[in-house]
């Protein structure tokens, strides 16, 4: 009996060393995703619907970047080198559904970073999903100022941003209209069913040192502006202000144009697209201007901007659009913040991205603040008959 007692204690005395062995193990186990033979970075992205020809322009310069590191090697990871495996989800501009991609990238595809999504709203019902698998997200393009704080106005640990916030905007603006354009006067035409447009809006106003004449608001999908335009041609004023995406701001620059009202129409990023021309025609998109992060005529001057104009054109066969390089940019960065951190782990690589400072872009050159978002210069285009006439450079 006795040397069974002793067996027994020395069993279970093993037994406990086991369990105590086992739970080092598994808290030794590091947080989030870690990459394998490759490091996979996830794409959500705004591939179809409403903001489809954003998510478009951003995924040509992501694919760009990549195939760029790879032909390079790959990204240093300490000692090695690790290729880039890219997965590209459609969140169909649907805030439910980047919800959705958002889960599988970073529990099925076990990403170890996410690139996207291209707007805010998609962007912040992605970010419970991603911020539980400690996985980074960094938006090309998402510009509402809360975007990267929590309620409480903490910062978001896993989510940045390559695009500057809508109050930048709008305070830039204001200060265009009023010095660069000698406005006073100044009616507002808002896109009321996005944060995008109502935040700019709101930044405007508050910066604006004249008088808002009118504010009237429409909302995506709206195709017909006769008559709001009818109701302000008349008002004295200097100029519109029109935060909105570049679908229905084409076509208040179309419909202004024939109804004969030639006052400047100054916008945003939103606007910063190709297409704005192809919805206005050219010879309405005249005294047009709206700010871009990526100006092709302000870039030209700067070497790595050239550079990354001439690759696109020799893949796409078409000039490179802002989101393209703004794309193009959240890829380099997720690179740099892995070589910082000489590690592809996903939590590394946000700490990583907090640490970016004086990353030359060619979308400019981009410190990481404590809010996670970009301190960068900024540029307004001016259109003369579809095209663009000259450049202005804000820092």
């Amino acid at each position: 009996m006795k040397k069974f007692m002793k067996v027994a204690t020395i069993m279970m005395a093993m037994g406990t060393i086991g369990s105590t062995l086992a739970g080092c193990s598994a808290s030794a186990k590091s947080e989030g995703n870690d990459p394998g033979k490759t490091i996979k970075i996830g794409v959500n992205m705004e591939l179809s619907g409403s903001a489809g020809a954003y998510g478009q322009a951003e995924k040509q310069g992501i694919a760009l970047a990549a195939q760029e590191i790879n032909k390079a090697g790959g990204i240093k990871v300490g000692n090695t080198k690790k290729k880039i495996q890219m997965i590209y989800r459609d969140n169909k501009t649907s805030s439910s559904e980047s919800s959705s991609v958002a889960a599988q990238l970073v529990n099925n595809d076990k990403v170890q970073a996410v690139v996207g999504p291209a707007t805010t709203n998609a962007g912040t019902a992605a970010i419970p999903n991603i911020t539980k698998a400690k996985v980074a997200a960094i938006s090309p393009s998402a510009s509402d100022y809360s975007y990267t704080l929590q309620k409480d106005g903490k910062v978001q640990p896993y989510v940045f941003r390559t695009e500057y916030q809508n109050n930048f905007q709008g305070k830039v603006v204001s200060n265009f209209m009023s010095k660069n354009l000698k406005t006073k006067r100044v009616v507002i035409m808002a896109d009321k069913s996005t944060d995008y447009g109502t935040g700019l809006a709101k930044e405007f106003k508050k910066d604006y040192p004249g008088t808002i004449v009118k504010t009237v608001y429409f909302q995506a999908g709206d195709k017909d502006f006769n008559a709001t335009l009818t109701s302000i041609k008349s008002k004295n004023y200097d100029a519109i202000f029109a935060p909105g995406y570049y679908s229905e701001v084409g076509l208040i620059v179309k419909q202004a144009r024939q109804m004969g009202i030639t006052k400047p129409i100054v916008g945003t990023d939103g606007m910063a697209d190709p297409k704005l021309t192809q919805i206005a025609g050219n010879s309405n998109a005249t005294n047009v201007y709206y700010t871009t992060p990526f100006s092709t005529t302000a870039a030209a001057s700067d070497k790595k901007a050239s550079a990354f104009i001439k690759a696109f054109k020799a893949k796409y066969h078409e000039d490179a659009p802002t989101f393209s390089a703004l794309g193009y940019d959240t890829v380099y960065m997720v690179k740099k913040a892995i070589e910082t951190q000489k590690s592809a782990n996903s939590v590394q690589i946000a700490k990583g991205m907090a640490k970016i400072k004086d990353f030359h872009g060619v979308s400019g050159t981009i410190t990481i603040d404590k809010k996670h978002n970009p301190q960068k210069t900024i540029a307004i285009e001016q259109l003369t008959n579809g095209k663009v006439a000259k450049a202005f450079t804000v820092k």
